[in-house]
């Protein structure tokens, strides 16, 4: 189990930052990319000007039109918008061998199903020992090589994968750290996306740091809540994948979801901010996927369901955060 080529499917700046970490370290990087766009313009100028146009990319990535080119690395590294993931891989499942370790790095839960990404490849890629990689990271400081550390998590039955996976990815400034509970990692990275947004409103409608204080730690509490109710671990979220990532997330504007909600807090419409970008705040969609499935395990997510409210049925912000502060007062 010796790493030496990865591909990364998906070129939005996630998925690039990744690319531009592993080539660093050495290896042989392939980086499937879904618009022609991209690709020429990694090809002529080594840089993705569509999704992370300040960084000049390692010479060590390979960018692809050609999923098949990726597939045929040592690992694959998923980094595809989440209600997007079975679309790609029911139209290229085939071309992906079945020994191949996959590691998500998308951070999501499809709407449609309540299905978490892992559950997504697993049903399409019975065979492919598949992993969640997760953390507290800002895409450009990765490019940049600006340290950080992460949650490379697998299944118990696949630990030697995930070890060597570790030490392949690896490197001073990019840390991984081993875990099993692939539940909760996604759980988390999902979860802090929402939150992010609930901090973001807040921060827009200038109620105060005790209020982000306040919104994040209740926000850590429904995370928990949810994850355990799907077969979680409770002390995955005090790691970087739950507590890490939603601190960082919930704190800057360099957070999609954060500014986003900083921007609906403005008195913004989230559609019209949102056809601004051309990169997806997974906090969006995530929002309604969270609800839905807190709803059907019974599990109580009031500052989840206040964004989706907001975003979903347009209900006017200050009427949401009156609904929230008028809660009946219980055990914390």
């Amino acid at each position: 189990m010796n790493y030496k080529s990865i591909g990364v499917i998906g070129a939005g700046a996630w998925g690039t930052a990744l690319a531009q970490s592993f080539a660093r370290n050495g290896l042989a990087v392939t980086l499937w990319a879904f618009e022609p766009e991209v690709v020429a313009s990694i090809t002529a100028r080594r840089i993705n000007e569509l999704y992370l146009p300040s960084i000049v990319l390692h010479e060590g990535i390979k960018p692809t039109g050609s999923f098949n080119e990726a597939a045929a690395c040592d690992a694959i590294v998923l980094v595809v918008p989440t209600q997007h993931v079975a679309k790609t891989l029911e139209k290229h499942a085939a071309q992906v061998p079945g020994a191949t370790p996959i590691l998500i790095a998308s951070k999501g839960i499809e709407i449609s199903t309540g299905r978490l990404i892992s559950q997504i490849v697993s049903g399409l890629l019975p065979h492919n020992p598949v992993g969640v990689l997760s953390g507290p990271s800002f895409a450009a400081e990765v490019a940049r090589d600006l340290p950080a550390a992460l949650t490379l998590a697998m299944q118990e039955s696949h630990s030697a994968i995930a070890y060597a996976l570790t030490e392949s990815l690896s490197s001073p400034h990019f840390r991984l750290y081993v875990s099993d509970d692939v539940i909760g990692v996604q759980v988390g990275a999902a979860v802090k996306n929402v939150i992010a947004i609930a901090c973001g409103v807040a921060s827009g409608k200038q109620m105060g740091d005790n209020a982000r204080a306040a919104l994040l730690t209740r926000g850590l509490a429904e995370m928990v809540r949810l994850g355990v109710a799907m077969g979680a671990q409770p002390e995955t979220f005090l790691g970087l994948s739950g507590l890490g990532d939603l601190t960082l997330t919930c704190n800057a504007m360099q957070s999609r979801n954060f500014s986003l909600g900083v921007a609906i807090g403005q008195g913004k419409r989230a559609a019209d901010v949102l056809a601004e970008r051309a990169s997806v705040a997974e906090g969006y969609y995530t929002a309604e996927a969270v609800v839905k499935l807190a709803r059907g395990l019974g599990v109580e997510m009031p500052i989840c369901e206040a964004v989706y409210e907001t975003l979903y049925k347009e209900k006017a912000i200050d009427y949401v955060i009156k609904h929230l502060l008028s809660r009946p007062v219980t055990h914390e």
